[in-house]
């Protein structure tokens, strides 16, 4: 480029990436929720949830789609669909009449309910959310495992054990807090208790000797008029002794 020459201006292209990239926010896919699997008997029910987050608002064209691929199957079919505030239940197939629509789309959930199971229902079922204009995102499944008798998941029993031992602990801990409160208030009382005798003996005590207070004035006043009482008796008799002598 020769000196002094202006500087190319930059291509529209990049300036519409740069505008892009600063001023738009990212695009964000619409997340689905499930279960892994869910577990369920013979003529019972199930329930299968599905939730989901998107970054828009729920929107009135917002869709559910659930799918049904069997143990076994290659293809996929589908079974439920909701759409403009209605739900579309299968009815031809294998689920007819056996899906209930359980769901909520203002809290977010796309759930159903599958009743009367049966061996054959055992299988994957796929759950999609399109949320306008939040439609990109992947779908979530849940395997469904039907069986004579729902066995007892260990992680179940593990969790009733934990459980049960944390809430044991926890009422150990309680009861040794109530039975040191119950001493500590007993104690206390038995404080107030000893207190209170020991100030009634003390002001016994100083009232037992201010009343020998008051009496030691008397007694000694007491012993004085005595006493003199007892030199006058003498002198009288030494005076009647000396009289009767000079009589003599």
């Amino acid at each position: 480029m020769a000196p002094g020459a202006p500087s190319p201006s930059p291509s529209p292209v990049l300036a519409a990436l740069l505008f892009s990239s600063v001023v738009l926010p990212p695009a964000q896919a619409i997340v689905v929720y499930t279960d892994r699997e869910v577990h369920g008997a013979v003529g019972s029910r199930v329930t299968l949830h599905c939730s989901f987050w998107s970054s828009e608002w729920v929107s009135d064209d917002i869709s559910f789609t659930w799918r049904y691929q069997p143990e076994g199957g290659r293809d996929a079919i589908s079974v439920f669909h909701y759409a403009k505030g209605q739900p579309y239940i299968d009815e031809v197939g294998t689920f007819k009449e056996r899906i209930q629509w359980v769901g909520d789309p203002r809290w977010k959930d796309g759930s159903i309910v599958i009743h009367n199971l049966d061996y054959t229902d055992n299988g994957t079922f796929t759950c999609d959310v399109k949320n306008p204009p939040d439609i990109v995102g992947k779908t979530s499944q849940v395997t469904l495992y039907v069986f004579e008798k729902v066995p007892t998941r260990p992680g179940l029993v593990l969790g009733a054990v934990i459980g049960g031992v944390l809430g044991a602990a926890l009422l150990l801990l309680l009861l040794f807090y109530l039975i040191r409160y119950c001493w500590r208030r007993r104690q206390a009382a038995l404080q107030r208790r000893l207190s209170a005798m020991e100030k009634g003996r003390l002001h016994k005590l100083g009232k037992d000797s201010s009343k020998r207070g008051r009496q030691t004035p008397v007694l000694y006043a007491m012993l004085d008029h005595s006493r003199s009482t007892k030199a006058a008796s003498e002198k009288k008799s030494k005076g009647l002794g000396e009289s009767r002598k000079d009589k003599k």
